[in-house]
């Protein structure tokens, strides 16, 4: 690297859940890191850029650092629910340092997959749906709760709550999940509808373990909606194809956890992730540099 290569290199991920940062050196290595809250550009964009920028400024006191270092370091943030160029200027010009800003989709690419040719299903609060040729990236789905992100958290917690109302109502076999929710929810249909009124993706993403586990003991409530998410990954996988010597790869908090409802073939080709979305985020900061 030449003398005018930054001295410091920040990746941010942003999610229904949280956001992450981390500053590195020159060589890659990571000084500090640090946490904010939700940070989704479509569920509120002011809010995802305040905690992008929080969470950028605890990992630089993490460093042992002082804020002024941002005004020559090269930052990459990638945040969910960032749907056109238009937004991401909105978002990088709002930030208190220099950044190039893009959805979350570009970071878990680059994260997960890497150089390696393949299919990325991301799977947390919400989803993201990627296949790389080496050369560019296609991306299917990941428009939000309210009309998509099947197979995610949100979209397994949410469900499952709507399950549980049919069966409540005897529109469907009842069990233990179903159960269970209606207790935490208050014991009667009145209190699911008063969650899902203030919920957002990350309240009902919340859910999803009780799910995971659910299915895991056979229950059918649960084992119904795996079975369902399995069907939107087999045929958001199929729809894409597999680069051949590709890999499909499961990540995010609730992706692996579909590894034993996929079909034989698609369990053949499996990876692990390579990195995370944060990853991701930090690698494409330092390629600004090249």
């Amino acid at each position: 690297m030449d003398d005018d290569t930054p001295s410091y290199f920040v990746g941010v991920d942003g999610g229904g859940s949280g956001c992450r940062a981390v500053i590195a050196d020159a060589m890659g290595h990571v000084l500090g890191r640090g946490d904010a809250g939700p940070a989704n550009a479509t569920t509120d964009l002011v809010l995802a850029t305040l905690h992008a920028a929080d969470a950028v400024y605890q990992a630089v006191s993490a460093a042992g650092l002082e804020r002024d270092v941002l005004a020559s370091t090269t930052a990459h943030v990638g945040l969910a629910g960032i749907m056109d160029l238009p937004m991401a200027r909105q978002v990088a010009a709002d930030l208190p340092f220099r950044a190039r800003v893009s959805d979350d989709r570009r970071t878990f690419v680059a994260g997960a997959l890497g150089d390696t040719r393949g299919v990325l299903i991301g799977l947390g609060t919400g989803t993201i749906a990627a296949r790389w040729d080496g050369r560019k990236a296609r991306f299917i789905g990941g428009y939000g709760l309210q009309v998509s992100d099947q197979a995610s958290g949100a979209w397994l917690g949410r469900a499952a709550l709507s399950e549980a109302l049919l069966a409540h109502d005897g529109l469907r076999p009842g069990s233990e999940l179903g159960e269970q929710l209606m207790t935490r929810m208050g014991g009667d249909p009145g209190g699911i509808v008063a969650f899902a009124a203030r919920a957002t993706p990350a309240d009902y993403a919340a859910l999803a373990p009780l799910v995971v586990t659910a299915a895991g003991a056979q229950d059918d409530i649960a084992c119904d909606l795996m079975r369902r998410g399995a069907d939107y990954i087999d045929r958001a996988v199929r729809a894409f194809g597999i680069p051949r010597g590709g890999v499909l790869c499961l990540a995010g908090g609730v992706g692996p956890h579909y590894t034993g409802w996929l079909a034989d073939d698609l369990r053949a080709v499996l990876a692990p992730p390579r990195g995370s979305a944060l990853d991701g985020a930090l690698s494409l900061a330092m390629a600004q540099a090249r």
